[in-house]
């Protein structure tokens, strides 16, 4: 990315400025700015580098102990306000670089240690000595600028590149002979590089004009800037829609979006004998007033949706009086339940499929038994949370220790719809001392104990169903590595586990800002995007679309989690997998982790090196051809999609939202 260089201007100057940055440097050693203009420069959502050098405050005529305060004082000022990285002088006092240093940890501030020669460049091992005295001083960035007076001076400085993690340098050259290094050190894989505001506004010599680097750089290449409406959660408004047609009295949900899944839930609570009314974004359903043994159906189609099919596997054999028959189409037909037949038979249910595992068609006969049972909880969260919704409506109590549970933040959704229509169910979640000490983290728990009280009746509701962090992810990403983008209707105090965007966008480094409360719209930009780590059980339906930003992440991430991918609705892992190769990826899978070797925006553009276009498949999974899309932002041509229709699924208006991101 390039930083513009701002010096010697108004607080209000500065603002016009950002408007129309990629991101900038703030000279506060340079710029008459007040306390609370400080503030104000930093709030912006274009990333920002505070730099204030003691040698200029110097400069006013003062000691450097009175210096050394006043820009200790000005940088943590910008930290504290938002700024995105703070720029310390390798000269600076040892005291005063321990202090920004600190702030810069507590806020989450990337620390930079600066080094220049304005007469000339070192040898190569004194160069790496250099690095080296920065990291020990804390540098996460070495900032190395030199004068070169050939361009073996700048190839040395740019070989450093070759020694240290690109995304940890900042190294070029000034002068003439430099100057190709401003923008080569991009190609390298440096998180950004720097830039005049215009030719008379100059810091150093050989320095471009960020018009004139940005003409270089992108050859007027189009970024993407919109707004965007995201469709309700199917998580939540399927398990609300089967709740609703449970439920006694008429309940209405608002902010209702139409898709494959939604769809079939609909029509399940039809077939279960709800009148349901569907009205643009509301729905009006009178429900069934659910007990044991108050149905007496023969079959349930559940279109293609597998939560949908495992919330009835457990509910039909409490409703009804005999057995029924769940039947599906399309990819639903070829995904194994696995784990089904065990768990259900705990409970005293038989599950008959035709096929060698279970699938669907399946019959299912109960009755569903109340009582105590142990079960695995490795193969999802989808079935235990079918249990959690059937269990509540039998005459006695039940405990249900889940073992090696995952994708728990889809139980608590479970568990919040049911409470929203009276229905409660405790829970207690144990996992050792990892997870004591995590504080909770879900991703520690090793066991879950819900205890169902019998006897229980769902009661009419009306609420609004959430935004969808599924589908927000896409256009979240999108906005991150290639321009910018704001969503409406999310929340961000949701229990879905998707939300987890938030968290892998921020470690990778991308500019995230809501404004408002916890359902205010939430804008992400361009900044400089580095390797990331993470676990991804938790969060299946996010792999695709995060393998998609890793790849324009600078470094190797690992995403774990990658046993939770073989039966969505493609094998998605090898799917994965075979995406990101075709492209031209380096990427494999170790165990249960997908690693993946990144390039930034930049030095792919400047290197040729592109994620490759042409014919790719889908395998007729939503997930995969919503992210084949975001990634063909960054491709050198077309990516022509064997099945966009799949998205029908989730997210039927989601090439047209897609299309939005260009329009502008």
């Amino acid at each position: 990315m390039i930083c513009t260089v701002i010096q010697n201007k108004a607080a209000a100057r500065i603002a016009e400025i950002q408007e129309n940055a990629e991101m900038v440097e703030i000279r506060l050693d340079r710029c008459s700015l007040s306390d609370g203009e400080i503030v104000s420069c930093f709030e912006s959502d274009v990333p920002s580098v505070a730099t204030c050098r003691v040698s200029e405050v110097m400069a006013e005529g003062m000691t450097e102990a009175r210096a050394a305060a006043i820009c200790e004082e000005r940088l943590c000022k910008a930290i504290k306000a938002g700024a995105r990285y703070v720029d310390v002088e390798i000269e600076a006092p040892k005291y005063m670089s321990k202090g920004v240093r600190a702030c810069a940890m507590e806020y989450g501030t990337s620390f930079i240690k600066s080094y220049h020669d304005f007469a000339g460049t070192a040898s190569y091992e004194d160069l790496k000595a250099v690095v080296e005295k920065c990291r020990r001083q804390g540098a996460e960035i070495v900032k190395i600028v030199t004068t070169a007076h050939s361009p073996e001076d700048a190839g040395r400085v740019l070989s450093l590149y070759r020694e240290y993690p690109p995304e940890t340098l900042i190294a070029f050259c000034m002068g003439e002979a430099g100057k190709e290094s401003r923008l080569q050190c991009l190609a390298e894989g440096a998180p950004y590089t720097y830039a005049a505001l215009s030719e008379d506004d100059t810091a150093a010599p050989g320095q471009w004009t960020a018009a004139e680097m940005s003409e270089a750089l992108y050859a007027g290449r189009r970024f993407v800037d919109a707004e965007i409406s995201i469709p309700s959660s199917k998580s939540f408004a399927q398990r609300a829609i089967i709740s609703a047609a449970f439920a006694q009295g008429v309940s209405r949900l608002t902010g209702y979006s139409p898709c494959g899944d939604n769809e079939s839930a609909v029509a399940a609570a039809r077939a279960l004998g709800a009148d349901v009314t569907v009205d643009g974004t509301s729905i009006e359903i009178k429900g069934i007033a659910a007990a044991p043994g108050c149905l007496s159906i023969d079959t349930l189609h559940t279109g293609e949706s597998g939560l949908l099919t495992r919330l009835m596997i457990p509910s039909l054999p409490m409703l009804s009086s005999g057995p029924v028959t769940i039947t599906g189409e399309k990819t639903l037909l070829e995904r194994p339940l696995k784990g089904a037949v065990e768990m259900m038979s705990a409970f005293g249910v038989t599950l008959k499929s035709g096929s060698g595992d279970c699938r669907i068609p399946l019959e299912v006969e109960g009755p569903l038994k109340c009582g105590r049972a142990e079960i695995s909880g490795k193969d999802g969260s989808q079935l235990i949370s079918g249990l959690l919704m059937s269990l509540p409506l039998g005459e006695r109590n039940s405990t249900v220790i889940v073992k090696n549970p995952k994708s728990i933040p889809y139980m608590f959704i479970t568990l919040d719809v049911m409470r929203k229509f009276g229905v409660k169910v405790r829970n207690e979640m144990l996992g050792g001392q990892a997870f004591a000490e995590s504080g909770g983290d879900w991703s520690c728990c090793t066991e879950m104990t819900f205890r169902i009280t019998g006897g229980q009746r769902y009661k009419a509701a009306c609420f609004a169903i959430e935004g969808d962090w599924s589908s927000a992810a896409n256009f979240l990403v999108a906005g991150a590595v290639f321009g910018k983008v704001t969503v409406t209707g999310l929340d961000t105090a949701s229990l879905q586990a998707d939300l987890s965007i938030m968290d892998i966008l921020m470690e990778a480094g991308a500019s995230l800002s809501q404004t408002g409360e916890s359902i205010g719209p939430v804008t992400v930009q361009r900044s400089p995007l580095k390797a990331f780590e993470t676990d991804a059980s938790n969060c299946p339906d996010l792999f695709p679309i995060i393998s998609v930003l890793a790849a324009f992440c600078q470094g190797t991430s690992r995403i774990s989690g990658v046993d939770r991918l073989a039966h969505k609705e493609s094998d998605r892992g090898k799917a994965i997998l075979d995406m990101l190769h075709k492209m031209g990826v380096s990427a494999g899978i170790e165990g249960n982790t997908l690693i993946i070797e990144g390039h930034s925006l930049a030095s792919r553009i400047l290197n040729g090196n592109l994620l490759k276009g042409g014919e790719y498949t889908s395998s007729h999974d939503h997930r995969m051809a919503m992210a084949l899309k975001v990634a063909e932002l960054g491709a050198a041509g077309p990516v022509v999609i064997d099945d966009p229709g799949c998205v029908s699924k989730s997210f039927p208006t989601f090439f047209g939202l897609f299309d939005k991101l260009l329009s502008l």
